[in-house]
């Protein structure tokens, strides 16, 4: 049984919140480092990296921004890049001529295997966690996710009415 006050379980929750978020901080921080790392390693700029990672089959430029979230015509500088480093290529999209479509080039599909490999390779959890604790990681992971998006939805509900 807890006999603790429940002003004193307020705050023991405040506490431990105040933690999770600083440690999530931290984390993000480390791994926008090894982002940068990575690109770096394979002469690319991060953005062009998640772009890589958020491409996947012919993708529309104005969904891969809303998937990166940035502006659209941003994403024209990183489909340039990708471009030059031969990695994708455009093509106009066959239901609308107007909107064009990235897709990865074979050499893009190679690299993007690479870099994702190498990224996993670096990500904390896979060295200083074993099997067990990755899935509940995971597990986690996609519940606080699933929560996030399922707030998201019930506000963007609740403003449209």
């Amino acid at each position: 049984m807890d006999v603790r006050e429940p002003g004193n379980a307020r705050a023991d929750a405040s506490s431990l919140n105040q933690n999770i978020l600083e440690t999530f901080f931290d984390l993000a921080k480390q791994l926008g480092v090894i982002s940068h790392s990575v690109a770096a390693d394979f002469g690319v700029a991060p953005s062009d990296l998640l772009a890589l990672f958020k491409l996947d089959g012919a993708l529309p430029m104005k969904e891969l921004a809303q998937r990166m979230g940035c502006d659209a015509s941003f994403i024209t500088v990183v489909a340039d890049a990708l471009e030059r480093h031969g990695l994708v290529r455009r093509e106009p999209s066959q239901r609308d001529r107007r909107v064009k479509n990235l897709v990865l080039t074979p050499e893009g599909i190679a690299a993007k295997k690479r870099l994702m490999d190498e990224f996993a390779d670096r990500m904390p959890w896979c060295y200083g966690l074993d099997d067990t604790q990755r899935q509940c990681f995971l597990t986690l992971l996609r519940k606080t996710v699933a929560a996030a998006r399922s707030r998201a939805e019930g506000e963007a509900t609740a403003r449209s009415e």
